[in-house]
C-alpha cells in the first residue's frame, strides 16, 4: 500500500496563540489545501493527517474528504512523536509519501512525482531539501526510534533530491508574513 502522511499536529508558535493551520487563504483553512492536494493523488490509497495542537478546533473547521484525521496525544514531545503517530496509523504501508500542513501550494503533481521514487528521495526546490519525502520499510523503522523534536533529515540525508519547482512552491507558513507573502503572490496551485 502507498499513503500519504500530512503532518499538522505542531503548535507553530512563530504564527502566534491561534493554529495556523486554520488560518484563512482563499477562503479555505490553511491545511485544507495540503488535505486536498493528496486526497487528489488517487494513487494514495489511504492520507493521514496527524493533529495535536488545537485539534478540537480543526476537526470542527476542516472538511477532510477521504484523509483521515487522527490525534497525536503527546505531539508537544516534538516532531517525532507526530511523524511515529502517523506512521502507526498507517500500519502496512509499504511506502508513505510526506507532506506538510503548513505547505499550502503543494500540488497533487508533486506529490503523485514521487510514487515511483525510493525510500529516502525529497523534494527539492531550487535545490533546497524540502517536502514531500518517500518512506519506505528501511527509513519507518529508523523514524521508530528516534526522539524530540526530530524528524527525519538524518534518515534521508544521501537520498536522491528530485527538483519540483516547475510543480509547485515549496514555501510553508511559519509565521504571518509567510501567509501575507502567499496572499501577496496568489495562489499558484494547479492540482
Amino acid at each position: 500500500m502507498i499513503a500519504g502522511l500530512i503532518l499538522a499536529a505542531g503548535a507553530g508558535s512563530r504564527f502566534g496563540a491561534h493554529s495556523k493551520l486554520l488560518a484563512e487563504l482563499e477562503g479555505r483553512p490553511l491545511l485544507e489545501h495540503a488535505v486536498r492536494a493528496a486526497c487528489g493523488v488517487a494513487e494514495l490509497e489511504r492520507v493521514v493527517v496527524v493533529l495535536g495542537f488545537c485539534a478540537d478546533d480543526v476537526l470542527d473547521r476542516m472538511r477532510f474528504g477521504r484523509a483521515e484525521p487522527v490525534i497525536c496525544t503527546d505531539w508537544s514531545d516534538g516532531l517525532s512523536a507526530s511523524l511515529r503517530c502517523g506512521l502507526d496509523a498507517l500500519g502496512g504501508a509499504s511506502k508513505v509519501i510526506v507532506t506538510l500542513g503548513d505547505q499550502p501550494l503543494i500540488t497533487s503533481a508533486a506529490i503523485a512525482r514521487f510514487l515511483e521514487e525510493p525510500g529516502g528521495a525529497r523534494a527539492a526546490y531550487r535545490g533546497a531539501p524540502g517536502h514531500p519525502v518517500v518512506l519506505e520499510r528501511a527509513q519507518m523503522e529508523a523514524v521508530s526510534r528516534l526522539g524530540g523534536d526530530v524528524g527525519a533529515r538524518a534518515i534521508l540525508r544521501g537520498g536522491p533530491l528530485i527538483e519540483c519547482s516547475g510543480l509547485c512552491s515549496g514555501a510553508d507558513v511559519d509565521t504571518p508574513g509567510d501567509l501575507e507573502t502567499i496572499r501577496a503572490q496568489g495562489s499558484r496551485r494547479r492540482i
